[in-house]
């Protein structure tokens, strides 16, 4: 249970709202056909990119 609690507190860091917050409003712009799908999956591929990416990085310099 304490090993939840703490990957639950890693999960609300600022760059991971962030993220979830991107992917959601391009989503719901998309859903709404205010743009298009093609540039929703561009804007969202690069930020979950780069999210994973420094995630990856932090991780292998832990060595975790």
């Amino acid at each position: 249970m304490k090993e939840f609690a703490h990957k639950l507190a890693e999960l609300l860091k600022v760059k991971t709202l962030v993220t979830f917050a991107v992917v959601a409003v391009f989503a719901v712009l998309a859903l709404q056909g205010k743009i298009q799908a093609d540039n929703v999956m561009i804007i969202v591929s690069m930020v979950v990119s780069f999210y994973f990416g420094t995630q990856h990085e932090k991780s292998e310099k832990t060595g975790q």
